[in-house]
């Protein structure tokens, strides 16, 4: 048998060795039991591929990202499979991995019970068992059909090829842009079918290489996320690298759904979500509406100290607006429909730069007015599908802290430093601190960006100077731009690990040219301003569900809707409490008493679930001579605090914005 050359690449080292031909990847990496599948001149292989003369292989490991993938990818299989031997007349959709497990969906009769995802996982279980060999094949378009007949799902995939990946959310898991393959589930002795699917693969050995996985739920989800295709049922789970990683990220799991702010949410009182508004749309309770206009009032102030202007623009326009923009040329999917009336197209503003271009071309502009920064609570609405609707994140209604700022283009470098430095600054100060920054750039081979690559090249340029004086890891994010400008954003991670995109940064070249903005050069000339896209909290909306799930519910006691409430052991305390807090609303502070009959003990665990951060008790000692007494969060109590000196210690606290 003749000899081919093969590079072995680990990360930087390179070793370059000799074998027969048809030595696959999992002899050259006989014995390392963690590696699962190789990549192959930079494209993922199985294990059972044989290199060709000259390639470069490199081993994937099954904790990678590439490892995960492939991992929860054979795990779906294996949950397809499980599915079918129970429920013979399930239908196949898709089942890509997806960020922490996988899913599938299926066509069924009936939604699947808690009882039949038990029945799923121990028969999956069965099969992990019994080591079945994943083996790839090639088949034509006309093969694949004749295979899958009866699977109406895979059919129209198998049409989709090579436009899988905008047809629907994880096809191209299924179908990519070339060959179309299928993978067998062999039995590991007789070498049996036991079950195929369409799929790119790669895949692991055999089913044995699943360490740990489970099912997590189902759900209602529609075929390609169209609400005009059919509702299949989907199934979730997870599959990791160990039991002791799977034991983990369950009591991850359980600490979110502890945070989920749709529950804290009803549970604090402070928003809803009614049916009669409709998905995607919240109403703001009281309480709410405290944490959201101190997180304003904060917002407003320093951003009054920065230079921002403040201005106000209508929620509804002409729909020729946004033509002018380009948003509905590339965004008309993500805006509510047209409302006809006087003749004209009116719409829902889906985004409030297009208005404040209007403002800065209300009249001549100097250079000596540039920069200027205008800044608005501006609320707008975008046409969310209802499958991806979710709380406060991803709503149909939001208010964003929108800011833009024009520049000239000298200006523009300083500008983007001062900005970005200012936007991380003022997460800090709402107690957010662990960061990294992503940098959004145009994909070249793409039809979707507007505008002269010199200019793109100089505004990706800027950003990325000015992101990498802030010290932080900078992620690239190739083909993530707008589809005017590159962009940076910001990502925060929060008290237990998640992260969450946050502010944007975009540089755009293309909207003062859409719009011919224009101002007066030092020379007398007329120059066209760099108009720079700023949201810091990214929505208002958000930005509060994040705090409350960092914060589990806790505020500050800046932010907190109660900051402390008085509580009498007897119902002689009542009024010396109701001046103390008297005393404290006159200084600003969000105080109140507790005069219900309830028991004392019942009045401090109700106020405990309500996470007030000050609890101030008084009874007859402390009313003698004239203190009161705190109980923090955490049940541990302060006696015999002056009442002074009390009130000041909750204004140094509020003031100072720090946790208690």
């Amino acid at each position: 048998m003749s000899d081919v050359r093969v590079i072995i690449q680990r990360d930087s080292e390179r070793e370059e060795r000799v074998v027969t031909t048809g030595t696959t990847a999992a002899d050259l990496f006989a014995g390392e039991r963690t590696v699962i599948a190789a990549r192959v001149d930079g494209e993922l292989k199985d294990l059972a591929y044989a290199p060709g003369d000259g390639e470069s292989v490199e081993p994937v490991d099954l904790s990678s990202e590439d490892g995960l993938n492939i991992l929860r990818h054979s795990t779906a299989h294996v949950m397809a499979q499980a599915v079918q031997e129970l429920f013979p007349e399930a239908k196949l959709g898709i089942g890509p991995p997806v960020k922490g497990g996988f899913y599938y969906d299926f066509d069924v009769a009936e939604p699947f019970t808690p009882e039949d995802l038990k029945r799923v996982e121990k028969k999956m279980q069965e099969i992990q068992k019994r080591g079945q060999r994943f083996s790839r094949r090639v088949a034509t378009d006309e093969e694949a059909r004749v295979e899958l007949a009866d699977e109406p799902y895979k059919l129209e995939l198998i049409g989709l090829k090579g436009n899988a990946a905008q047809a629907a959310d994880g096809a191209d898991a299924e179908v990519g842009g070339g060959e179309l393959t299928i993978y067998d589930n062999l039995d590991a002795k007789t070498g049996e079918l036991c079950w195929k699917d369409l799929c790119r693969g790669p895949h692991l050995p055999t089913t044995r290489n699943i360490p740990a996985f489970k099912l997590m739920r189902s759900a209602a989800a529609y075929w390609r996320g169209s609400e005009k295709n059919p509702q299949l049922q989907r199934i979730y789970g997870t599959a990791w690298p160990s039991k002791e990683e799977l034991k983990a990220h369950l009591e991850f799991l359980a600490e979110a759904e502890k945070r989920d702010h749709r529950k804290l949410g009803t549970e604090l009182d402070l928003f809803s979500f009614p049916d009669e508004l409709g998905p995607g749309l919240a109403v703001f309770h009281p309480k709410g509406g405290v944490v959201r206009k101190e997180m304003e009032n904060y917002s407003r102030k320093r951003h009054e100290d920065a230079g921002y202007e403040f201005v106000n623009t209508p929620h509804i326009s002409k729909e020729q607006l946004f033509e002018t923009s380009g948003h509905l040329p590339n965004y008309a999917e993500g805006m509510f429909p047209p409302i006809e009336f006087d003749g004209q197209n009116y719409r829902l503003k889906a985004m409030n730069c297009p208005m404040h271009n209007l403002i800065f071309k209300g009249r001549g502009r100097s250079y000596r007015e540039l920069p200027l920064r205008l800044f608005e609570f501006g609320t707008v609405y975008r046409y969310e599908k209802s499958g991806v609707v979710h709380g406060l994140t991803r709503s149909r209604g939001f208010t964003q802290d929108d800011s833009h700022i024009y520049c000239t283009k000298e200006q523009m470098p300083q500008e983007l430093d001062s900005l970005l430095t200012f936007v991380l600054d003022l997460l800090r100060d709402y107690g957010l601190n662990q960061f990294e920054l992503e940098l959004s750039t145009r994909d070249p081979e793409s039809d979707k960006f507007i505008g002269e690559d010199a200019e793109w090249e100089e505004a990706t340029e800027a950003l990325r100077q000015a992101a990498e004086k802030q010290n932080l890891p900078l992620v690239p994010d190739p083909g993530g731009a707008a589809y005017y400008g590159p962009k940076i954003s910001v990502q925060a991670k929060d008290a237990i690990g998640r992260s969450w995109q946050m502010s944007t940064i975009q540089v755009d070249f293309q909207q003062p040219k859409r719009f011919g903005l224009e101002y007066t050069a030092a020379d007398g000339s007329r120059q066209q301003p760099v108009m720079i896209h700023r949201a810091l909290f990214g929505s208002i909306e958000r930005f509060f569900a994040v705090l409350l799930e960092h914060y589990a519910g806790a505020f500050p006691a800046w932010l907190a809707p109660v900051q402390a409430v008085g509580i009498p052991i007897g119902d002689a305390h009542v009024s010396y409490l109701q001046e103390f807090a008297a005393d404290a609303k006159a200084r600003g502070l969000r105080v109140e008493v507790d005069a219900s009959s309830d028991r004392m003990q019942k009045k401090i665990r109700n106020h405990q679930k309500a996470k007030v951060p000050f609890m101030i008790i008084v009874g007859d000692e402390d009313m003698n001579a004239g203190t009161v007494s705190f109980r923090y969060r955490d049940g541990s109590q302060e006696n015999g605090i002056a009442r002074g000196d009390a009130i000041a210690k909750l204004l140094d606290v509020v003031e100072r914005r720090v946790q208690v």
